[in-house]
């Protein structure tokens, strides 16, 4: 008789905690984020969601969504979600390099993105969004390259 023993794979999380959406709230409030209706919808075990609207805080003059607003919402997702990933008591991350290809309009409703790690280094983290509109169009990609730097004072 063959005995067969299953073990149960446990999917470890990206995140330094266990984060849920009310503990990020903060990071939206008093800056660009607020101010053009950026919202962080889901975090999974390894990626980070959010949406934006697409009305007049977001378009360029052709009424379709402004390249700058896709990439600040890009940014935005990999940003929060990087200082995600360390102990925030030790360090930071900010932006170093982002690019975005801008491949479809968007003129109304909502887009959405999330955000993936592709790298988790000491000293960078490499993030790449994508942006789909609600017929989960892809709109833009980017990748975004964080610079994980020693907050000076502690640690």
């Amino acid at each position: 008789m063959l005995l067969v023993i299953l073990e149960k794979i446990e999917i470890m999380s990206i995140w330094f905690r266990d984060y849920k959406i009310e503990d990020l709230q903060w990071m939206l409030k008093d800056n660009m984020c607020e101010r053009i209706g950026i919202e962080i919808t889901e975090i999974t075990e390894n990626s980070l969601k959010g949406k934006m609207p697409v009305d007049h805080r977001t378009v360029q003059p052709m009424n379709i969504l402004h390249g700058g607003a896709s990439v600040a919402l890009a940014e935005s997702l990999g940003s929060i979600a990087s200082n995600l990933i360390i102990d925030n008591s030790k360090f930071a991350c900010v932006g170093l390099d982002i690019n975005a290809n801008h491949l479809r309009p968007a003129s109304s409703g909502y887009v959405y993105a999330e955000a993936k790690v592709i790298h988790m280094g000491k000293k960078t983290h490499v993030w790449s969004i994508e942006i789909k509109n609600e017929k989960e169009q892809l709109v833009c990609i980017s990748r975004l390259t964080m610079a994980v730097i020693e907050v000076v004072g502690k640690g």
